[in-house]
């Protein structure tokens, strides 16, 4: 499973590469845990979680209230520490490997627990 998040994480970031995105980290570790990859376009900066799933549902399914809550407590210890890059208007997402395909990205999966979804997009 270790292995195959790797590849996935791997996948995802060339990915998302080829589509204009800098990656700024790869499994980026705070104290609240770890954030598979940040990227960075223009003023957005993306939390990616990266799943390797069957499809979209599976992918979607697998990011519970749990790991939303983690995710977006270590994206707030990190912006803490990034200098410059806190002040880029902070996305969550998440890109999709399935087996055979093309990595799938969807952004702006969730927002934070009492954020504006606006703020976040």
């Amino acid at each position: 499973a270790e292995q195959r998040g790797r590849r996935a994480e791997t996948a995802a970031a060339v990915w998302l590469t080829l589509k204009g995105w800098r990656i700024v980290a790869r499994r980026a570790r705070t104290a609240a845990g770890e954030i598979d990859l940040i990227a960075r376009r223009g003023r957005t900066l993306a939390f990616i979680e990266v799943k390797a799933r069957s499809g979209r549902d599976a992918a979607l399914e697998s990011l519970g209230p749990r790991q939303r809550e983690r995710i977006t407590r270590a994206a707030a210890l990190w912006r803490v520490r990034s200098g410059r890059l806190s002040a880029l208007d902070p996305r969550f997402d998440l890109v999709l490997v399935a087996p055979g395909r093309l990595p799938r990205h969807l952004p702006g999966v969730f927002a934070p627990e009492g954020a504006d979804a606006a703020d976040l997009i």
